[in-house]
């Protein structure tokens, strides 16, 4: 029996229509990500990462429709990215001010990306938190950042995100 949940699955040009851009610009930075449907039928997180303004990232997200995600403890992410490390974060609810994060390598070619729910860290503006982990109860936001500390363009193709 096949017990994954289907977070997010890249089928229609609809489906990139409720993501939602935010870059450093919301502080003064120069960054400028956009997300569209590829070619192939996949979400496109591209752009540039500027360190001009003190800036120094770029991010993607959308909110959940069915945010109740008990029994479930792995997110598998199946991507293409460009050999650049990039963050998947995860919100419990939408009014938190913080982010679950876990941290990931792109090779450049599809891979599924396997990131347990216990090796997800809390963290906000980029400082880890001392707060208990991610709770695995309630999902209501998901998101992609690339913020590596340095100015780079960046290439992240999304198939698809559930959880097991």
């Amino acid at each position: 029996m096949d017990n994954s949940l289907m977070i997010h699955d890249f089928t229609d040009a609809d489906s990139v229509r409720d993501w939602r851009v935010v870059d450093d610009v919301v502080m003064g930075g120069r960054s400028n990500g956009a997300f569209t449907l590829s070619d192939d039928g996949h979400g496109l997180f591209s752009g540039k990462v500027s360190l001009e303004n003190y800036g120094g990232f770029s991010s993607v997200r959308q909110r959940v429709r069915d945010p109740e995600v008990k029994s479930h403890t792995t997110f598998v992410i199946r991507l293409k990215g460009d050999g650049k490390n990039y963050q998947f974060r995860v919100k419990s609810n939408l009014y938190q001010r913080h982010s679950y994060i876990g941290e990931f390598e792109t090779t450049g070619e599809w891979q599924e990306i396997i990131i347990s729910v216990d090796d997800i860290y809390p963290a906000f503006r980029g400082r880890k938190l001392r707060m208990p982990p991610y709770p695995a109860e309630d999902l209501s936001e998901i998101a992609f950042l690339i913020g590596n500390k340095k100015a780079e363009s960046f290439r992240l193709e999304i198939d698809w995100i559930k959880m097991q």
